[in-house]
């Protein structure tokens, strides 16, 4: 790396005439030296598996679906708001896939 000997910034490069140029945003700039190289590494980004989840990984407990009335619904928690509020539980029915939430 390079840093302006005015203002301590970091110098950028740019092609002038088919040639290397360090500039800085304070109107400095100088010819690139032969010996001098630049090298930019790109990190590969981490790729990401998205797994859905089947019903059977969640609990199944005892709560009535609103809308076809079964007696069974699987249940799981997330935190929907600020850190010190609680969770909020959703729950999906076992027999019609119905999902509605419980904020106590």
């Amino acid at each position: 790396m390079l840093f302006c000997p005015k203002c301590s910034s970091l110098l950028k490069t740019k092609q002038v005439n088919n040639k290397p140029v360090s500039y800085c945003s304070c109107g400095y700039s100088s010819q690139v030296k032969k010996e001098t190289s630049f090298k930019e590494k790109v990190k590969e980004e981490k790729k990401i598996e998205i797994v859905e989840e089947g019903d059977s990984l969640h609990p199944l407990t005892d709560q009535d679906c609103p809308k076809c009335g079964h007696k069974k619904a699987f249940y799981w928690l997330a935190q929907t708001r600020a850190g010190d509020e609680p969770e909020t539980k959703f729950y999906k029915c076992e027999e019609c896939k119905h999902t509605w939430r419980d904020y106590s």
